[in-house]
Formats: C-alpha cells, sequence, structure tokens
C-alpha cells in the first residue's frame, strides 16, 4: 500500500478508536472485517499505530495543536509505525517540518502529565501506591506487553516446546517465575505452528500463569473456576488437576465461554465443564455449597493492570466505575465462598493495581466471614517452589501477604491475588 493510503487507513482507525465506543482490540478486529485487503505488515502497522496513540493520548494532543490538518491524521503520523523514511513519502513540506519540531523535544521538557499520559485520577491513586516508583511504572504502561506462553504440561514439556519454537525460528526465553511459561518479544504467527494446533501451548501472561498456581489444585479435586471467561486460567488449573477430577468454569457470559471450547479441545482436557451462570447466586453455586475444595474468583474489575495490551481502558474508565465494581467484586467473592468446604482454598484475584478493587475488598472480605483464615501468598508461592516468591508479593505484617504484581519490576501485567483456607 501506498504510504498516504496507509496513512489515511490509520487516520481513520485512530479516529474509531479515540470514540471508545467499544473496547479498541474490537474496534481494531472489525476495522480488518472490513478491510480483507490488508496485508499482514499493513495490518501491524495500523494496529500498531493505533495502540501507540491510545497509550501516549495526552502527548499526542498536545503536540497535535501547533499541526494543521485533520485531528486524528496528526495524531496517527505521531504514532506512526513505520521507518520514518517511509512515512515522510506521505506527508506534506509543512507537516515534515512540524514532525521534525515534534521529534526534537526532549522527555525532560515535558510537563509531568504529558509523560505518565495517565487520567489524574489514576496517576494520583498509583503515585499514592508506588512514591517514587511512579515514573518507571507509568513508563512501563506505555511500552508494549512481551508475549507470553503457558505451556500445556498436561502434554508437553517446557523445555521441549522451546527447542520447538526455535526450530520454527522464535526465540522464546523461560519466565522467570511461572514454571510453565515462555517469552517471546516479537508476535510470531502462533496460531499456524503445530505446538498450537496440537494444545502444547496457549497465549498466557505470566503473572495470569501464577494466579493459576496459586490455587494448587490437585489430582481428582473437586475445583470451581468463577469467573472463567475465555477461560486461560481454567485450562492451567486443568492441567495442573493432570485431567482428573472435576473443573467446572463459570462464568456470567456465554459468549465468553464459547471461546473456551476451541481452546478446551486443543489442551486434551476432559474433567472441564463449562457453565453459564444467570448470577453469583444461582442455583448451581447454591448445589455446590460447602463441596468443593478450591474456588478461584478472579473477578471482574477495572482491568488496569494490563494497560500495555488495552491502553484504551485508562480513557475509559473512571473512579464512579471503579467504585460501582467494588460492590460487584464483594458480591462474587461472598457468593463463590459459599462453595467451598472445610479445609478448602478460596483465591481472589483481579488484573487491576488499584488498592479498591484489591486489598480493601480482601479485607472487607475476611472481616464479614472470620470462618476463613488468611495464608501468606508469599509463603504459599515459595512452597509450590516458584523462585523469589517473596519478590511478587506485599502488605500484611510480613509483607507477602498478597500477590502483588506490577509491570516495571515483574515485567507481567499488573495483578492482585489474596488466599484463604477455610476452618
Amino acid at each position: 500500500m501506498h504510504p498516504k493510503a496507509l496513512l489515511d487507513a490509520c487516520a481513520e482507525l485512530v479516529k474509531l478508536t479515540l470514540q471508545f465506543q467499544h473496547p479498541a482490540d474490537a474496534v481494531v478486529s472489525r476495522y480488518f472485517r472490513d478491510h480483507r485487503n490488508l496485508g499482514p505488515r499493513e495490518r501491524a502497522t495500523l494496529a500498531e499505530t493505533a495502540y501507540t496513540v491510545l497509550r501516549k493520548k495526552t502527548l499526542f494532543e498536545a503536540m497535535a495543536r501547533s499541526g494543521s490538518g485533520p485531528k486524528e491524521r496528526r495524531l496517527a503520523i505521531l504514532g506512526f509505525h513505520a521507518p520514518r523514511n517511509f512515512l515522510q513519502a506521505a506527508l506534506s513540506d509543512q507537516e515534515i517540518k512540524w514532525l521534525q519540531q515534534c521529534d526534537a523535544i526532549q522527555p525532560e521538557e515535558l510537563m509531568a502529565q504529558h509523560r505518565h499520559n495517565l487520567p489524574q485520577w489514576m496517576a494520583d491513586a498509583l503515585q499514592a501506591q508506588v512514591g517514587d516508583q511512579f515514573e518507571a511504572l507509568a513508563a512501563s504502561m506505555l511500552e508494549p506487553a512481551p508475549l507470553d506462553l503457558r505451556v500445556n504440561t498436561l502434554n508437553a514439556k517446557r523445555d521441549a516446546v522451546q527447542k520447538e519454537l526455535a526450530q520454527a525460528g522464535i526465540k522464546a526465553v523461560a519466565t522467570p517465575y511461572s514454571p510453565w511459561g515462555l517469552r517471546v518479544q516479537d508476535k510470531p504467527a502462533l496460531t499456524k505452528l503445530a505446538a498450537f494446533q496440537e494444545g502444547r501451548l496457549e497465549v498466557q501472561d505470566e503473572g495470569s500463569q501464577l494466579l493459576a498456581l496459586l490455587l494448587d489444585a490437585k489430582r481428582g479435586e473437586m475445583v470451581v473456576d468463577f469467573c472463567a471467561g475465555a477461560g486461560g486460567k481454567t485450562l492451567a488449573i486443568g492441567a495442573q488437576m493432570r485431567n482428573t477430577g472435576r473443573l467446572y468454569a463459570f462464568d456470567v457470559s456465554a459468549h465468553r465461554l464459547e471461546a473456551l471450547k476451541p481452546r478446551l479441545a486443543r489442551s486434551g482436557l476432559s474433567n472441564v465443564h463449562p457453565a453459564a451462570l444467570a448470577h453469583e447466586r444461582d442455583e448451581r453455586v447454591k448445589r455446590l455449597a460447602g463441596k468443593i475444595d478450591r474456588v478461584l474468583v478472579d473477578a471482574p474489575c477495572s482491568g488496569l493492570g494490563t494497560l500495555r495490551r488495552n491502553p484504551d481502558l485508562k480513557w475509559r474508565q473512571d473512579e464512579k466505575a471503579v467504585a460501582e465494581l467494588n460492590e460487584k467484586q464483594l458480591s462474587i467473592l461472598t457468593s463463590a465462598a459459599r462453595m467451598v468446604k472445610s479445609g478448602g482454598r478460596l483465591v481472589y484475584a483481579t488484573c487491576s493495581v488499584l488498592p479498591e478493587e484489591n486489598e480493601h475488598i480482601a479485607e472487607a472480605f475476611q472481616k464479614a466471614h472470620p470462618d476463613f483464615v488468611p495464608l501468606d501468598a508469599g509463603e504459599t508461592l515459595a512452597k509450590l517452589k516458584v523462585e523469589h516468591a517473596e519478590g511478587l508479593c506485599a502488605g500484611g505484617e510480613t509483607g507477602t501477604r498478597y500477590v502483588r504484581l506490577w509491570p516495571h519490576t515483574h515485567q507481567t501485567d499488573g495483578f492482585f491475588a489474596a488466599v484463604w483456607e477455610r476452618k
């Protein structure tokens, strides 16, 4: 595609994503369905340009004010994901001069909000938590996430899959914490690989893998993944159970559970039983009261720990929306906890970095349910032979009460988890 045509397409896609009517990944996917003539390189340029604009929206909007022409075109120029000489072939002399002026601006010359590119309420909340690490955290959230893979230990070993990827020209390194993980820096076409098609690997962030590991599901147990979604953690838990026992994958969205079916077929698991719930107090939940060995509640949340992958979330969430989620999170955790039997384990997790969705929910639940004894997450992970487990945790008297993962520290998405055992 000619540079001018590709830039025009990027401007069109940027305009669509900035309407915030739908999640950015859905907007991009829809655009590609509507423009099937686009090749792989053109799709990569379009997607990365749109995501770069979303990541640096505050900075780019400030810079765009000094340019001319449609705003979405100026934003697309600033975020254009291709070599500068290719881009310049699409620009007027005036636009080239303006872009050079923008490129000459040094980071230290920028105002704070133009460096962190976060809504102010979110910047204040994060700075209150991490203090002088805020700049490093904010910078990490502006970077694309690496591609993490989970090896299906039911039918493969990590070393063997790593070699298989190498033979396909894909360099993968073992993740530092998860014993199941491999990390790939680029974005190879995984779906074409035999390892993917035959269920030996799945895409899953290392932090998400650690949450499944924390549940420590055993052979022959009754286990519930309460907010299973598309089933990433469900598949990891099923493999951990060695395809024995009974693993319920519950979710209120039948549509999300549909996405689990092809993944389940590839995985070789037969102990997984997906079921759509009407709500968290569904009759199925009542029938399982006091019968389940382990329950994972990966609660609906703001998703603000995933900004490297979903940068539009920071512009689509606000304090009011988070407050509304808090009530739902506590309600879901309370309902799910009823299924846990005496001596059973309960894990509450989110992919949020806000204490309102994390520690505050765990503490409110603990106060109302003294029959659930909190376990130290650092000790729990250490017993599971996770290296440097204490460095993955924070809070409480020991400083390792909760799992607390950060992109700038652990190179994972932002995750939280609390774990209890029922008396």
